[in-house]
């Protein structure tokens, strides 16, 4: 299907017919929409395996049988590891057709992300996505939708605020928050991401402008590869590994590294169902194409809580959090007196859902699934559309949009290129 558009409201039509002269009888419909048997082994198929993909072959209770790339060379690499059992392909469309996969697993560019997303449940597939979990804000409130219609479970990757060591705190995330809503710091809080305190803005995440266009390699299906993100000339720093530093892609280092580090912070300030009012930037003039650098990003919540991004590290004594009675700083120092005793006297918070296998046969939601994901992936794509229009914002959380500002809410939903629209 090389070069060909995609008609996509034609295909989720057509995703469960029988392409061949054998009946193959999904799960599903043997014992309803989500029917999983406890015995069964769920089993998965691998979109994008020249980067992140390659550490998600394998995972807990769960059978790799597919895996696609519109890289030919990705594609050949990885089938040589993975087995004769798996198929390989270059379209993932053809993947979606598959009625013996559960779960898709997406790890592709961003500008992939919801459009996959959003056919993968129309498809009756769970989904496992890379983050950032949306390019836009618009993409990101069509995966939710898509979601509760077609009753498909989520899972955004990343796992910070249910398990592992916090970067530069060096403690789970859960025991920042057992501190925060005790009470010891106060309130409003103030969250600083940086350098100072264990984060860091991979400002590498750049783009370069006037590319000249080189040949597309024969290996790359560079029209799939660019499905519906606008069509421009190729060159290979537009893609692969370097393909961060363009709009039209992600978002730099905010874009890759944003949602990791500030989903948790949504999490442990209690903002799971809301966003900042506010977006203020502090950066150079940005390039239409190529992402460039910032110096400072402030968010602000209609209670008065900030999170600061300091892209300069300028700020030498920042603590990590910050409130009128305490602070807790990187390598979890504190001023709040016997911190840990404060800690262990405290009851856990609700139990989640850390493993997506769990998720997809109890079809209960995973710990950060599409509805709080989405709203840590809008605190990213404020920043983006701030930077990227170099001024303030105002913000409405309910309406999910920006206040007296049409040039931003353009922004929100982005034109997609062919067919591709959703």
């Amino acid at each position: 299907m090389k070069n060909k558009p995609s008609n996509r409201r034609n295909f989720v039509k057509k995703t469960m017919a029988i392409a061949t002269g054998i009946t193959i009888i999904p799960r599903h419909v043997m014992g309803g929409n989500n029917f999983i048997a406890p015995s069964d082994q769920l089993t998965k198929a691998v979109i994008g395996v020249g980067g992140m993909g390659q550490g998600h072959l394998t995972y807990e209770g769960t059978k790799l049988l597919a895996i696609c790339d519109a890289d030919g060379k990705h594609l050949a690499n990885t089938l040589k590891k993975v087995g004769n059992d798996v198929k390989g392909y270059r379209d993932f469309r053809e993947v979606l057709q598959r009625p013996d996969i559960d779960i898709i697993h997406i790890a592709t560019p961003p500008h992939w992300h919801g459009i996959m997303s959003v056919m993968a449940a129309e498809a009756g597939k769970d989904v496992w996505c890379e983050k950032p979990m949306t390019r836009t804000i618009g993409e990101g409130k069509k995966v939710v939708e898509a979601m509760k219609i077609h009753g498909k479970m989520f899972r955004l990757n990343t796992w910070f605020r249910f398990k592992n060591n916090f970067y530069g705190m060096g403690i789970p995330v859960i025991n920042l928050k057992k501190v925060v809503n005790s009470g010891a710091l106060g309130w409003p809080l103030k969250v600083t991401i940086s350098g100072v305190t264990g984060f860091n803005w991979k400002f590498y995440w750049v783009g370069k402008e006037n590319l000249a266009p080189q040949t597309v390699p024969s290996h790359l299906d560079y029209n799939m590869w660019l499905g519906p993100a606008p069509e421009k000339p190729y060159h290979p720093h537009r893609v692969h590994s370097t393909f961060r530093g363009y709009w039209d892609y992600d978002g730099g280092g905010l874009g890759d590294m944003g949602q990791h580090y500030i989903d948790p912070v949504q999490y442990f300030l209690g903002k799971d169902n809301t966003s900042p009012v506010k977006v203020e930037v502090d950066a150079p003039q940005q390039h239409y194409d190529a992402i460039g650098t910032w110096r400072r990003i402030t968010y602000t919540y209609a209670d008065g809580c900030q999170i600061i991004l300091d892209g300069e590290n300028k700020d030498k004594n920042a603590a990590y959090i910050e409130g009128p009675n305490g602070k807790i700083y990187n390598g979890f120092k504190s001023t709040i007196p016997d911190i840990q005793r404060l800690i262990d006297s405290k009851p856990d918070p609700e139990e989640q859902i850390g493993t997506f296998s769990d998720s997809v046969r109890t079809r209960q939601k995973f710990a950060l699934n599409e509805e709080n994901g989405h709203r840590s992936a809008i605190i990213v794509n404020m920043g983006i559309i701030a930077l990227r229009l170099g001024r303030t914002l105002e913000f409405d959380p309910v309406k999910q949009e920006f206040i007296n500002d049409e040039q931003a809410n353009r922004l929100i939903d982005q034109p997609v290129r062919n067919s591709w629209a959703y």
